[in-house]
């Protein structure tokens, strides 16, 4: 009896399934053989030799941060594809700059500002005075720009040359802070906005019931933004040996300058004292070769990538010793577990917890970069930091580009607080929208009735309009909030409420003007705040500075190792293996939404936020 055939249609199927699987084992093999090869690679691969006059390339490309937001498994992937500008951390670019002062291999620094994303004057200041120091070990800095806008051009001024390619520009234009107002546009929705607060300047909210700037908002957001620019006049005016009026001037009268030398961006720039030389990439390469060593092989001069250079150094495990430990708390203030570039009320927190049971960890800096956020997950925070100082552990609080509102609070507590001139602060201040769409339902035909049991019952319900009863209480909770906010400073500064009532009700200062009202203690970066900390503890020279966040695990140690290593990185940018797609985020809108995200319904929060930023 002979075996039948399957049918056509079986075989078709059975082979597009075949092929399915071959194709899917092949791809897992290859897979499989390019991680075993890339392994192989890194074990055989030796650390190069850094030459002797070899300058160190800082090109500061991509989004500065404080704690990396990718995990370990993504950022290694994007170094091994090639992607070196998503995001570093400043704190990285600050122990690269200081080992290359000491390494007698490194001549000079060359400084590729262009590309800087995401970075505040506060970020940028600790970076230049970190400049600063390895100038004075008899090193030069030299800046090569394509062109720059005034923060990246504020880093510049650090260094002894700035070479700008002829077709450039140096875009200066002042700082603003400008918003969009919707109170028509919910007009014509019927959409009603309640708002309740505490402080005329608390301003955040006045874009959903005005249509400009309230008088008390342009004058407090004027003094704020004068101060950060008075202090970037005073800055670049003396390193570049220029009155601070004649930069103002030469900004208010830059249309007819342009007019005059024909639009010739570069030109200005040059002529103003700005920079020092025009040069394009290619006689900016010739004018460093002359300076240095040519690197004949790459026809360009001997140099090393920063994070080139960063990989070589000696990656030495914290020891035993007495440490200075660094807590960082970046981005918006939310309850629960968070991830890096969102401060967790439990997760920041624990961190801080787990500074204080350590105890080889002698004292604490708490890194602030943050505009605020949820009340509750602040006082999480706040009260660990009370926890450390109970245990007999001195508290620093480092205040990055902004530590306001929720960000001031976390802060107050600690033994001192050191602020850079242009770190933004403040906002001490309550408020809380509550917005109705009952006449929006109506314009469609829909309506809402029904039945409670008290007069509470529903009341937050946004289909009804707002009781003026229920509106009492909701105003009498903000009050409250104020007064434990000012309170609280009040305690933790030495001062009574009334005297922090003065210099709160939602007013935004910069570093320098709140340590004029007592809101900080001194100006300086974080390694000021970290030798500050090791000084109260009493230290002596036998300590070192250890951050305590989450760290890789084993693999994802491996995977960034691996990233480092040149060759597999070569490997990895085979074209079939690149990714295609990418996200888009628009940070402006996915900050408000970290915050909103935490909202549940029937638990009522409050914020303490602070919507500041310049332009």
């Amino acid at each position: 009896m002979t075996e039948r055939k399957p049918g056509l249609l079986r075989r078709f199927f059975t082979g597009i399934w075949d092929a399915v699987n071959f194709t899917r084992r092949l791809v897992l093999n290859l897979i499989f053989l390019f991680i075993l090869l890339a392994f192989f690679i890194a074990l055989s691969a030796r650390a190069p030799l850094l030459q002797p006059r070899t300058a160190l390339v800082l090109d500061l490309k991509g989004q500065l941060v404080e704690q990396y937001r990718n995990d370990a498994g993504s950022r290694a992937l994007e170094r091994m594809l090639g992607n070196k500008a998503a995001e570093f951390q400043l704190r990285d670019v600050l122990d690269v700059i200081q080992r290359a002062a000491k390494d007698p291999n490194i001549e000079r620094i060359v400084l590729l500002p262009d590309d800087l994303r995401g970075a505040g004057m506060a970020s940028l200041m600790e970076i230049g005075q970190a400049l600063e120091r390895f100038r004075s070990s008899g090193k030069e800095v030299v800046a090569v720009s394509d062109g720059m806008t005034q923060l990246p051009y504020l880093l510049s001024t650090h260094a002894d040359q700035i070479l700008l390619h002829p077709d450039g520009a140096v875009l200066l234009n002042g700082f603003a802070s400008y918003r969009g107002y919707y109170k028509d546009l919910l007009d014509k929705l019927a959409v009603t906005v309640h708002l309740f607060r505490v402080g005329e300047f608390k301003s955040a909210a006045e874009p959903y019931i005005l249509n400009g700037a309230s008088s008390e908002a342009r004058e407090a957001d004027r003094y704020w933004l004068d101060g950060l620019w008075q202090t970037w006049l005073s800055e670049v005016g003396s390193r570049r040996k220029l009155e601070p009026k004649a930069i103002q001037n030469g900004i208010e009268i830059l249309p007819d300058a342009v007019e005059d030398a024909n639009g010739d961006m570069a030109k200005i720039a040059l002529t103003s004292h700005l920079v020092d030389r025009l040069a394009t990439r290619d006689e900016a390469r010739e004018i460093l070769i002359a300076k240095g060593v040519a690197d004949k092989e790459n026809h360009t001069f001997r140099q090393i990538h920063w994070r080139d250079y960063q990989a070589m150094l000696s990656q030495s495990a914290p020891d035993l010793r007495a440490s200075v430990a660094v807590v960082v708390a970046e981005g918006e203030i939310v309850g629960g577990e968070q991830a890096p570039g969102t401060v967790g009320g439990e997760s920041t927190a624990a961190l801080l917890r787990e500074a204080r049971e350590d105890d080889n960890v002698k004292a604490v800096v708490l890194r602030v970069n943050s505009p605020g956020g949820e009340v509750f997950a602040s006082e999480q925070i706040r009260r660990e930091v009370q926890l450390i100082k109970a245990a007999g552990k001195p508290v620093i609080a480092s205040m990055g580009d902004v530590a306001a509102s929720g960000g001031y609070w976390i802060s107050m507590n600690a033994d001192e607080i050191y602020a850079q001139p242009a770190t933004i602060t403040g906002s001490i201040g309550i408020f809380g929208l509550f917005v109705n769409i009952d006449a929006t339902l109506q314009k469609i035909g829909v309506h809402t009735d029904g039945v409670g049991t008290t007069p509470f019952a529903g009341a937050l319900d946004p289909r009804r309009p707002l009781d003026p009863s229920v509106a009492k209480v909701i105003q009498s909770i903000i009050d409250k909030g104020y007064r434990d906010f000012i309170g609280r400073v009040a305690e933790a500064r030495g001062k009574q409420p009334a005297e922090i009532d003065q210099v709160a009700r939602g007013r935004v200062w910069s570093g320098r003007q709140a340590l004029e009202r007592g809101l900080v203690d001194k100006l300086g970066g974080l390694d000021a705040a970290v030798a500050a900390a090791a000084e109260r503890a009493k230290l002596g020279t036998e300590w070192q500075t250890r951050y305590i966040e989450k760290t890789p695990g084993a693999f994802e140690r491996f995977l960034l190792s691996l990233s480092n290593n040149a060759s597999a990185q070569a490997l990895a940018r085979i074209e079939l293996l690149r990714p295609e797609t990418a996200l888009l985020q628009d940070p402006d809108l996915q900050r408000p939404l970290r915050m909103l995200r935490s909202l549940q319904d029937g638990k009522p929060k409050a914020f303490a936020y602070c919507f500041c930023e310049i332009r």
